[in-house]
């Protein structure tokens, strides 16, 4: 076990573990399957499950928990050999929102049964945060959460719930107390999601796809060990959960239309940029060239904000600056697309397959909205970076020390 270890050793065990294991015809085969978002295909759950048995899918994490004890630093060696053969599934105590937030939060049972099937994407999961008239306000949900002996009884409506056809849990947010102040009274689950008490209706999306749906939830069973943190304390639990969550659309992407939303690997656009100007016969053109030189400048400095909010990030707590990361990758998108856009010209208008670069070019175009909308939207990461890292004086919040019970959008809820 890697516990104590040189850096060139562990540079070594790494080189050599790959050598063994990754082979061009795994790649292939990763390449070959049609991509499913958010679930993984049996090749790529084979080779995770390769990875978590080496105890490279979490290296900083400790030995009981699949890990090997290894520093920051060290566990970027890992990081970087696994990169060089372009093979997934290392630095999940990085990116994986579930297994983290779990880890961090949840109750030892739980921990036990799903971390392990977390890092290997044997369980599918969908966040259950936003409510119609709950979102960039999320602290004003009206689910709620029942306790009746040893579980919840959850009655409510969410939205906007990536992947909740294929889920088998949901990271809920319900209310479990209706007398004290709305941040107080939230409690964070791990809600199962094939039970009769759970209904997910899919929603047609601007890209023409539905991988958004709306969930209601009719006296759904959420066993009270399925609770993360303490009742009332999911406040606190959530924005853990979302620091994870922007910190992985600060530093990955989606890309053209096909792209996995399992986030085990970043979307760099630049390079395409520059073989699509290049083949339009463009790169030369100055103006343009600026232009696609200062989008290469906003994901790297992007990439070194997200590696400093990450040096600060300790397991189970949250980070305000991975909001300026996701901000930050909200502008690229919309940029690189819009350049896109410009490198085809009129080229941009066509559709169909005998245009594929256009079918590109307006794909990211509509889908750069989906970083701007999801996990908080751009106006509100700005209120978080005024508040929390510049220091500036919060927006007035009448309803913030007053029973939920009591609160104008909570009449006839509690």
């Amino acid at each position: 076990m890697t516990t104590s270890v040189n850096d060139e050793t562990l540079r070594e065990e790494v080189r050599q573990w790959l050598s063994e294991n990754w082979a061009r015809e795994i790649a292939d085969e990763l390449e070959s399957e049609a991509p499913t978002h958010y679930t993984a295909s049996p090749a790529l759950r084979s080779w995770l499950g390769k990875v978590f048995d080496a105890r490279w899918s979490a290296p900083r994490w400790p030995e009981e928990w699949f890990g090997r004890g290894l520093s920051n630093d060290q566990a970027k060696i890992v990081e970087r050999e696994f990169a060089k053969v372009k093979a997934p599934g290392t630095g999940q105590d990085r990116v994986n929102l579930w297994a983290n937030t779990l880890l961090a939060q949840g109750q030892p049972g739980l921990k036990e049964k799903l971390v392990g099937p977390l890092l290997k994407s044997e369980v599918n999961m969908c966040l259950l945060y936003s409510e119609p008239g709950a979102g960039s306000d999320l602290a004003g949900i009206r689910t709620r959460a029942d306790l009746q002996g040893d579980e919840y009884i959850v009655n409510g409506q969410k939205v906007w719930t990536s992947g909740a056809t294929t889920a088998d849990y949901g990271m809920l947010i319900a209310r479990t107390d209706w007398d004290v102040p709305k941040h107080d009274g939230i409690s964070f689950f791990f809600c199962p999601m094939k039970q009769p008490g759970v209904e997910v209706r899919p929603l047609r999306q601007i890209t023409d796809e539905s991988h958004f749906n709306e969930v209601f939830l009719s006296n759904a069973v959420v066993p009270a060990e399925n609770l993360l943190g303490k009742p009332g304390s999911g406040w606190r639990v959530l924005n853990t959960a979302l620091a994870y969550e922007r910190s992985v659309m600060g530093e990955t992407a989606r890309g053209s239309r096909g792209g996995t939303g399992l986030g085990l690997g970043a979307v760099t656009e630049a390079q395409p940029l520059i073989a699509l100007a290049r083949e339009a016969g463009r790169l030369d053109e100055p103006h343009l060239r600026q232009q696609v030189a200062q989008t290469i400048s906003y994901r790297r400095l992007n990439a070194l904000n997200t590696a400093r909010a990450k040096a600060d990030l300790a397991q189970g707590t949250s980070s305000s600056i991975m909001s300026l990361g996701k901000l930050a990758m909200s502008r690229i998108l919309h940029e690189e697309a819009r350049l896109r856009t410009e490198i085809l010209g009129a080229e941009s208008m066509l559709e169909g397959e005998d245009y594929p670069q256009a079918v590109d070019a307006n794909f990211l175009s509509l889908n750069a909205y989906f970083t701007s909308i999801g996990g908080g939207t751009d106006q509100i990461q700005r209120n978080i970076i005024g508040e929390r890292v510049l220091g500036l004086p919060k927006e007035p919040e009448v309803d913030k020390t007053i029973a939920f019970r009591d609160v104008k959008t909570g009449v006839g809820s509690g």
